[in-house]
C-alpha cells in the first residue's frame, strides 16, 4: 500500500515510524520551518527531521491545498494524518484512493478540535479513547473507521495519558492499516452529543480559589504539559504561581466554609490544603514560583511566613 503522512510534533513521529514500517510512505506533508527554543533558531518539525532520518521524500507549502497536484502524481492508496495542525482543503483529500485517515484522541463526536485530552481531563471525564476516523470538510465531523476506549484514572494528568493514548492510538492505527490492506473499509456515522475541545490559551491556566476544589484539580492535570495553571498572587509583589500538582486526598469535611484562599493545613515540606468554594478544599502539592524551579508547596509557603489560618494572597 502506497500511503501519505501529514504531521509536524513529535506527537505525531512514533505514528510516522509506524506507517513507514507497514507501507511505502511516498511522501510526508509538514509545516514549514520556524523559530523554536530559547535562541529562536530555525528548525524543522519533528516529523521533518524523522522524515528526512528514514530518507522519505518531505513536502512543506504554506498552503496544504499546493501540494495536492506533486502527491497526485505519487498515486498513493491512503493518507494518514497526526497532528498535522491545518485544515485539509477538498483538493487534497481527493489525492489518495481510499481517503484520508485521522489519529484523533478522544472518542468522537466527543471533544472535536485541538487539544482533546487536555479537555477531557478539565471536564472530570473517566473514560476516553482514540478514533481513527475519514476525514472530510468539517473540523473532525467524518465518518468513524474505528475506536478503542480507555478509562481515565482520578489523579492522571495530560502527560500520562498522552503516553497511554499514543500507544492506544499506535494499536488502532495498525489495525486499521490492515483492515484497510483487506478490502474491509468501515465509514459509520459519528454517534452521539459533539463537544469542542479548542486550542488552549495562557489564560486558561489562571486558577480561582473560589471554584469548587474538584473542579481546580482537573484543571491543573489538565493544563500540566501547556500552559499549566497557576495562582496570582497579590503579596509581596504581584506575581504568578505556577500550580503542578494538586490532590483531594483528606479535603472531605476538612474545609469550614471560611473564606476561600484560607489555608486550612499545613504539611512540613509536603503541601498545604487551602479553601474554596462550595466548602471543599485542595491539597496544593508541588508549585512554581516565577523564575525558580518547581518545589514543596509547604516550603513556598515558608517564604511568605503563612501558615494554618491565615490567607493565601490570591487575586
Amino acid at each position: 500500500m502506497r500511503t501519505l503522512f501529514y504531521g509536524s510534533p513529535a506527537l505525531a513521529v512514533p505514528f510516522l515510524e509506524l506507517l513507514a514500517r507497514r507501507s511505502e510512505v511516498a511522501a510526508v506533508l509538514t509545516g514549514p520551518d520556524a523559530p523554536a527554543g530559547r535562541g529562536l533558531r530555525v528548525r524543522p518539525s519533528p516529523v521533518k527531521a524523522r522524515a528526512l532520518e528514514l530518507g522519505l521524500s518531505v513536502l512543506q507549502p504554506e498552503r496544504p491545498g499546493a501540494a495536492a497536484a506533486s502527491l497526485a502524481a505519487l498515486k498513493p492508496d491512503l493518507a494518514v494524518a497526526v497532528a498535522y495542525g491545518r485544515l485539509l482543503p477538498p483538493e487534497l483529500l481527493a489525492v489518495p484512493a481510499l481517503g484520508s485517515l485521522n489519529v484523533h484522541f478522544s472518542l468522537l463526536p466527543k471533544y472535536r478540535g485541538a487539544a482533546p485530552v487536555q479537555w477531557s481531563l478539565v471536564r472530570g471525564e473517566t473514560r476516553t479513547g482514540v478514533t481513527v476516523f475519514w476525514i472530510e470538510a468539517g473540523l473532525d465531523t467524518g465518518p468513524v473507521f474505528l475506536q478503542r476506549g480507555l478509562e481515565v484514572g482520578p489523579d492522571e494528568d495530560a502527560g500520562s495519558l498522552f503516553a497511554r493514548q499514543t500507544a492506544l492510538g499506535l494499536e488502532a492505527l495498525g489495525e486499521a492499516l490492515d483492515e484497510a490492506a483487506a478490502g474491509r473499509i468501515r465509514r459509520e456515522p459519528q454517534a452521539g452529543e459533539p463537544s469542542l475541545a479548542p486550542r488552549l490559551r495562557k489564560e486558561d491556566g489562571r486558577l480561582s480559589l473560589a471554584r469548587p476544589a474538584r473542579e481546580l484539580h482537573n484543571l491543573v492535570r489538565g493544563l500540566r504539559l501547556w500552559p499549566t495553571a497557576y495562582l496570582e498572587l497579590a503579596a509581596p509583589a504581584p506575581r504568578h504561581l505556577r500550580v503542578l500538582q494538586t490532590a483531594l486526598r483528606d479535603a472531605h469535611g476538612a474545609a469550614t466554609g471560611g473564606t476561600p484562599g484560607s489555608i486550612v493545613r499545613v504539611e512540613r515540606g509536603g503541601g498545604i490544603l487551602v479553601q474554596c468554594s462550595d466548602c471543599s478544599s485542595l491539597w496544593l502539592l508541588t508549585v512554581q514560583p516565577e523564575g525558580k524551579k518547581p518545589v514543596a508547596a509547604a516550603d513556598f509557603l515558608n517564604g511568605l511566613r503563612l501558615g494554618a489560618g491565615d490567607l493565601l494572597p490570591w487575586t
